[in-house]
């Protein structure tokens, strides 16, 4: 009898999710673990070591920060893993798959599952051609593509439905092109850059630093990019043409936040955001985004939380055109 109850009082402690301070404040009690959903070199797992590094280093927290990469499913295995342990020590980096994933009905979790954080950076997307092709423009490029939509093939590295693909339909879109007669091809072996280079496909949908890499070879010429306005702080991307400028009503924010498990307590993500508002206007994560070509984009919890909710809604309804919205 004793024993049984020792076994069953050890079974329904609940597990220590942190210390209360002297001034009432929420603390860590031990070590903060940032997930990447993906393996080690992307955007993710970048993002998250730098931020993790800035913090250790700066001192900006009592309990250190360290990074653990999950991969598989588009980052669906990284967020079951938090959803799951619901535990206030344990983070993850994320950006527009999140919401992509999701509505494909590729992982049962989205940004509504989990508390967001803090956004910290944008990056952008840009359509990228070869030096020689005929377009110089976006305008000359969806000119072309309102008459005969499926003549021109567009390349990228995710999944049809997925960011790549995404950015540039909204683009087109907002453009006047039939978006259900656009021709996607998705290259995740690495071969899609190759692709336009050797004359495969028409036009890459990329991010701004893959296609500036091959501009500054004068291998491709980039028509557009997805930012609200020329990107500065380097000479040749601040030559790149925004698809505002071009009269296309469009944007598309390559963003990047920390996300919480879904029932951290008001404590908890207050604490969170003043360690990641501070990391965000240090000096030394100043460094870090020129030296990644990232813009500074932080928002709190409740204005990262409005902005999702945004983006969400708008890339839902591209979707459902589509056919790729989750049933």
């Amino acid at each position: 009898m004793f024993l049984g109850l020792i076994i069953l009082v050890g079974c329904t402690m609940p597990v220590q999710s942190g210390t209360i301070n002297e001034e009432g404040e929420w603390e860590p009690d031990r070590s903060i673990e940032i997930i990447a959903p993906a393996a080690a070199g992307g955007g993710w797992d970048t993002t998250a070591r730098m931020l993790a590094r800035t913090i250790d280093e700066e001192n900006l927290s009592t309990r250190g920060f360290g990074v653990v990469n999950k991969p598989g499913g588009g980052g669906a295995v990284g967020w079951a893993y938090i959803h799951k342990r619901n535990d206030p020590h344990n983070l993850f980096i994320s950006s527009p798959p999140l919401h992509f994933v999701y509505l494909n009905g590729q992982s049962p979790y989205g940004y509504e599952d989990f508390t967001p954080i803090a956004n910290l950076i944008a990056d952008y997307g840009a359509f990228a051609v070869r030096e020689d092709a005929r377009w110089d423009t976006l305008d000359e490029l969806f000119a072309e593509m309102r008459e005969n939509p499926e003549d021109v093939t567009v390349v990228g590295v995710s999944s049809p439905g997925s960011m790549d693909h995404m950015q540039f339909i909204m683009f087109a879109e907002a453009a006047g092109v039939d978006i259900t007669k656009i021709r996607y091809i998705s290259d995740q072996d690495g071969g899609a850059m190759t692709a336009v280079l050797n004359g495969s496909v028409d036009v890459i949908s990329t991010g701004v630093s893959d296609a500036a890499e091959q501009a500054r070879a004068g291998k491709m010429k980039v028509l557009g990019i997805t930012a609200p306005e020329r990107l500065q702080g380097d000479e040749f991307l601040e030559t790149l043409p925004t698809g505002k400028e071009q009269g296309i009503e469009a944007e598309f924010v390559v963003w990047r936040g920390i996300f919480g498990p879904p029932d951290m307590t008001e404590e908890q993500l207050a604490y969170y955001e003043q360690i990641f508002k501070a990391t965000s206007d240090s000096e030394a994560f100043e460094k870090i985004r020129k030296m990644y070509g990232w813009d500074e984009q932080y928002m709190n919890s409740t204005d990262f939380k409005t902005f999702l909710d945004e983006q969400s809604n708008d890339l839902e309804v591209l979707l459902k055109e589509l056919g790729f919205l989750r049933d």
